[in-house]
This record gives C-alpha cells, sequence and structure tokens, in this order.
C-alpha cells in the first residue's frame, strides 16, 4: 500500500508552497503532480556559472536505469519512477514518508544553450545535469573602405 500525504483543498498554502510556485513559474519548471500522471517530485536545486547550467535531483533508492533524462522541444525532461520495496514477512509499516511511483520534472532551456553537448552523471541518489552554455558570438569589426 502506497501512502500519499494530499492537501486538502481548504487548507491554507504555506510559505513553502508559494516559494515553490514562485520558483516553478520563474524558472519555467512544470509542476510534477499535473504532468503526465506523476505523484511526487524530487528536490531540485539549479545553479549556473559562466560556462554552464547545472540542474542537481535527489532522487535515493534509485538506479540510474529508471531514470530518463530527455531533451523535449527546447525543454529538459527527467522522469522516471521510484518503486516501493516489498517489505519481510512479520514486517508492518507504522510511517512511510518517502514518495513512490512516477515522477517527472521539465526546465525550460534558455536560447543560449547547447542542448547537444548536455551530460549527465548519476552518484550517490544526486543526477547531476551539466548543460553547458554557447560560446558568445563577438562582435566582428568591420573596415570601411574609401
Amino acid at each position: 500500500m502506497t501512502f500519499l500525504v494530499r492537501r486538502k483543498m481548504n487548507e491554507p498554502r504555506t510559505l513553502r508552497d508559494e516559494m515553490d510556485r514562485l520558483f516553478d513559474d520563474f524558472f519555467g519548471m512544470t509542476p510534477a503532480r499535473t504532468e503526465r500522471g506523476a505523484v511526487w517530485s524530487p528536490v531540485v536545486n539549479v545553479r549556473e556559472n559562466d560556462n554552464n547550467f547545472y540542474i542537481e535531483a535527489e532522487l535515493p533508492g534509485m538506479k540510474k536505469e529508471d531514470i530518463d533524462l530527455e531533451i523535449e522541444q527546447n525543454s529538459l525532461c527527467i522522469k522516471g519512477e521510484r518503486k516501493f520495496e516489498k517489505n519481510e514477512e512479520g514486517e508492518n509499516y507504522h510511517f512511510v514518508e518517502r514518495s513512490y511511483g512516477s515522477f517527472y520534472r521539465s526546465f525550460s532551456l534558455p536560447s543560449n544553450v547547447d542542448a547537444e553537448s548536455i551530460s549527465a552523471e548519476y552518484k550517490d541518489g544526486v543526477l547531476q545535469v551539466t548543460v553547458p552554455k554557447k560560446e558568445e558570438v563577438k562582435p566582428k569589426k568591420v573596415a570601411i573602405k574609401q
């Protein structure tokens, strides 16, 4: 049996709910619960430096074979499924807080990225996606003839 924690319709939104919504809107992230039947959403950090954007998703307890990374219509999509581990005979769970089932996260890619050079590494339950930026095209000086 899978336990899902859901907010009641009349329950007020928390500050965290509002901050999550604000960041999702700002960074073009698609809420996981509304996409493709996903039931949970991994925690994600997005950062950048001069050369790359980095997306780090916490996916503890998953195998890399259960994670898909795709580029669809200028979006980077991370999706997969975490399966509930069967309990041993004679064991009973009293409380389950980890989420199980399918997930889906989508990130809009800015126009200055090199989508062909995106790479990913999965280590210690964290998926790190490196999204390289395109080299800026420097203006070319044109000589004016008389």
